[in-house]
């Protein structure tokens, strides 16, 4: 391949448009896909991107696509579903999956796509839309050292901090990995915060205590923004999301053989909140629904 990559982007949402603005924005011509949502493709077409209409036009006009969708069910359509990626490819597309997907279903798509000689790397990532914004994502990446060095060049557009984990899924793997522990710590600080209020305990000292100690950290202080602020701004991020997240984080543990007792406690509290229609709700307000059902 010869000057920039040619990149394609599904999944313009709200990682995505950063990331896929980052691109276009340093030179990369770049082809991405619309959807029910027209602000984020609107402003890309406007800084100069192309707009397809399936994932196959997507990859037949690029040299490496990058997706960035709500579950592993989806990236299964988007690549190997009618007028999906995989009919679009040629022989050495890279298709970097951003997606907070399961590594099992990353290894399956992977070698159908090595099929027809179409590499992968999966390349989920930290941080929030406010790095994607500003280009300063950690990018984990997953995948043959050589496929990622073909890529790093577009990667780097929106990745600060790249950091090659080992084979395709190993990625994945520890983007759930991280995600379970921030999710766990979620609940239980909106258990802890329950239980203040329900004690009769000050959630204002509650906070003070723990600012001034050892437990102390930036995700507490983003979550015990709602109650001492109203504001859930600071952690957006789906209960749904984290319900889909640490369930595939319990299936990486039942694939390990690993006794997960903690994995499935957390599962269940997501489950609930997510079955009271909690869904789209941001998980800071997950204390709002262990309330509820304290009578709070």
């Amino acid at each position: 391949m010869s000057g920039k990559l040619r990149v394609g982007f599904i999944g313009a949402g709200l990682m995505g448009h950063g990331m896929a603005k980052n691109l276009v924005e340093k030179g990369f011509p770049l082809t991405v896909m619309g959807n029910r949502n027209r602000q984020p493709i609107d402003h890309l077409v406007s800084l100069g991107a192309m707009e397809a209409t399936t994932p196959r036009v997507v990859a037949e006009a690029s040299d490496i696509v990058f997706l960035c969708l709500p579950n592993s069910a989806v990236v299964d359509k988007v690549v190997l579903g009618p007028g999906g990626v995989a009919e679009g490819a040629r022989e050495g597309l890279i298709v970097a999956d951003s997606t907070t997907a399961d590594p099992m279903e990353t290894k399956r798509i992977g070698a159908a796509l090595a099929e027809k000689r179409v590499r992968m790397l999966d390349t989920p990532l930290t941080m929030t839309p406010k790095e994607a914004e500003a280009g300063t994502l950690n990018v984990l990446v997953g995948g043959p050292e050589e496929v990622l060095e073909t890529a790093r060049p577009a990667i780097a557009c929106f990745g600060r901090n790249i950091f090659h984990v080992g084979p395709l899924g190993a990625a994945h793997s520890l983007k759930l990995i991280n995600n379970f522990m921030s999710m766990s710590m979620v609940a239980l600080f909106a258990e802890a915060v329950t239980t203040a209020r329900k004690a009769g305990v000050s959630v204002e000292d509650l906070h003070e205590l723990i600012s001034a100690g050892a437990l102390n950290n930036a995700l507490f202080q983003k979550v015990m923004d709602w109650p001492l602020k109203g504001d859930a701004s600071g952690l957006q991020f789906a209960i749904e999301n984290a319900l889909k997240d640490v369930s595939y984080y319990n299936r990486v543990a039942a694939d390990a053989g690993a006794t997960a007792p903690i994995g499935a406690t957390v599962q269940q509290i997501y489950a609930l909140a997510n079955a009271q229609g909690e869904g789209k709700t941001h998980v800071p307000k997950l204390m709002d629904v262990l309330g509820r059902l304290n009578g709070l």
